[in-house]
């Protein structure tokens, strides 16, 4: 599972059986864990144990570096 980004303690990563769904990302912390799609609009898929601000904040963190997650999305699995 490649790890994309590492930020505050946030692991931003995917997994590498994710290629028949649209791009996405994981973000992890401890035991918490999160799926974010990475369309037009960031939007949240799940999140189990964040808190409502840990959620706005991992959101924000996304929609900052949405392109170079894309891009490393579309270089792993050469969509």
């Amino acid at each position: 599972m490649p790890v994309i980004l590492r930020l505050r303690g946030y692991r931003f990563e995917f997994y590498s059986s994710d290629n028949d769904e649209p791009p996405h990302v994981h973000v992890k912390k401890d035991r918490k864990h999160a799926k974010i799609w990475l369309g037009e609009a960031v939007t949240l898929q799940f999140s189990r144990r964040f808190k409502a601000h840990e959620v706005t904040e991992v959101l924000r963190i996304v929609q900052r570096h949405r392109d170079q997650l894309l891009e490393s999305w579309h270089g792993f699995f050469g969509d």
